[in-house]
């Protein structure tokens, strides 16, 4: 049953773990790497994973043997790894442009997107939510997810080079503390 509180919530709660405004400096980043953002199959690849995940999530780890926190820490760990190349201007994840490119799912799609901390999310939500209403905060989320994406190269020319690579180590600091915060948390949850 559709309920707008419900929606509105799940919307916002998504909205903040998805972060994908506070995401445009590593968007940005991975354009200029790869020549361009498929947002198009971003948006599909993020909202596949999700909705995925909202159904099968925590079955599917089961079946590998892996836990919640398990999969925390290891997003956390790619996400660590992409905060390090924003503040050192360093490249470690290698362009996928000479391969037919995949740069709209990884690490785009996951995990800047339908990351560890979103998916699991998703899996909390579930015992909280209807899953109509979660299903409607994803849409909701993921036309702001095509926009962002979409409009990165606008977004580029209005900030300049100067503030872009302000934002970009700010940004960084802010992944690294986010990949730490998920490491700690689940870290400590196995122990």
């Amino acid at each position: 049953m559709l309920d707008f509180k419900e929606i509105i919530s799940v919307t916002l709660i998504l909205f903040s773990v998805i972060d994908v405004v506070g995401s445009l400096p590593v968007i940005i980043d991975l354009r200029r790497k790869s020549g361009k953002i498929e947002a198009e199959r971003a948006t599909f690849a993020s909202g596949a994973l999700m909705v995925s995940f909202l159904f099968v999530g925590e079955r599917l780890l089961k079946l590998f043997g892996v836990d919640v926190a398990s999969f925390a820490v290891a997003g956390a760990l790619i996400i660590f790894l992409i905060g390090l190349e924003m503040i050192l201007g360093r490249t470690i994840f290698k362009s996928e442009i000479d391969t037919g490119g995949a740069t709209h799912i990884v690490p785009i799609a996951f995990p800047l997107i339908a990351g560890a901390g979103t998916l699991t999310t998703i899996i909390s939500l579930r015992a909280e939510y209807q899953i109509v209403n979660i299903i409607i905060g994803i849409v909701l989320n993921l036309i702001l997810i095509y926009m962002v994406l979409k409009s990165s190269g606008w977004l580029e020319t209005r900030l300049g080079s100067g503030g872009l690579a302000v934002l970009r180590k700010i940004f960084g600091i802010i992944l690294l503390a986010i990949a730490i915060k998920l490491f700690k948390t689940n870290l400590i949850a196995d122990f």
